[in-house]
């Protein structure tokens, strides 16, 4: 893998030999990051205290986009060396508060050209959600989260960042299918069951009716899950309807009830998103899943490909 640091005027800087370096996706939620090591020549006149960007390639392919977090120097046994992490560029829309506002109709253009393409990001092509009548920015709100409400909560899709560092606005892309059977090179196989977090009951109270909405999910509850929120809805709730919905409250939380992390001993072999087929022999859990999170790195073992499953209809 090849690694490129940009500085603030555009300039890049091709990274030596890296010796090892590890990049997370997500599904949108939390940011992706990256970190690397490599060697650093003594008396190095490039300062990497001015990088500001990131991108690195596998292949020919593009596979990460992001900002500089934090640079290392660092002198040991083992020479001088240079760390660098960061995040997507997600961070920047993070890292950035919006100013309140509120539109009579927002449109798609609209939260792009006030929220996205002042910070330089650019969004994918294939994206069509619909207007937002009444539509609130609170001030001290993140840019991310004007992003996140807009298209999640009305549009019902899941923003999130691409490996050229652009915004997702459309659905997943089914048409990526991986299959993890006994041919596949795995090293690791987790199954794990997290009752924590998983709502077993939602009361959504209207503040001016008194009107109390009761959603269950009765499969949690019979298990004996007991975990209960109460929401209150607002008074502008137009376009938050679906935010303040018991039932999408109670299915966000029941997506983390069940996942399946394997690691194989290939790099890049699965985006979040892609399907996942698990078809091992000895193995009580097969079935059919969705890339949730992907962890991909090389070190002394090699390269290696982490996958965080979870159900193809889990809700980020």
């Amino acid at each position: 893998m090849t690694a490129y640091m940009t500085d603030a005027s555009g300039k890049d800087c091709l990274l030596p030999g890296l010796l090892a370096w590890r990049m997370e996706y997500t599904a949108g939620v939390p940011c992706d990051s990256f970190w690397l090591r490599c060697g650093w020549d003594a008396g190095n006149e490039v300062k990497p205290g001015e990088w500001v960007g990131f991108r690195a390639e596998h292949q020919g392919e593009r596979v990460f986009t992001g900002v500089v977090d934090e640079c290392e120097v660092s002198v040991n046994s083992s020479g001088r060396l240079l760390e660098v992490s960061g995040r997507g560029m997600a961070a920047l829309l993070l890292d950035n508060e919006a100013l309140g506002e509120d539109y009579q109709s927002a449109t798609q253009a609209d939260i792009l050209r006030d929220h996205v393409t002042p910070y330089g990001i650019t969004a994918a092509p294939g994206a069509r959600l619909p207007p937002v009548s009444r539509f609130s920015v609170s001030s001290g709100s993140s840019e991310w989260s004007v992003v996140y409400d807009f298209a999640r909560y009305y549009g019902g899709v899941a923003p999130r960042f691409d490996r050229q560092g652009r915004l997702v606005l459309s659905g997943w892309d089914d048409s990526r299918e991986r299959v993890v059977d006994d041919t596949t090179p795995v090293i690791s196989m987790v199954r794990r069951d997290k009752r924590y977090g998983v709502l077993s009951q939602v009361l959504v109270r209207d503040r001016w009716s008194g009107r109390i909405e009761r959603v269950e999910n009765a499969a949690f509850r019979s298990a004996g899950g007991r975990a209960r929120r109460v929401i209150i809805m607002p008074s502008r709730s137009s376009y938050k309807a679906m935010r303040y919905s018991g039932q999408f409250q109670l299915t966000r939380s029941a997506s983390d009830l069940e996942r399946l992390e394997i690691t194989v001993g290939e790099a890049f072999c699965v985006w979040p998103g892609d399907l996942v087929t698990v078809q091992r022999k000895g193995w009580d859990w097969n079935g059919r899943y969705r890339a949730a999170q992907v962890t991909v790195g090389m070190d002394e073992s090699g390269y290696w490909s982490r996958m965080e499953l979870a159900r193809p209809d889990f809700v980020v």
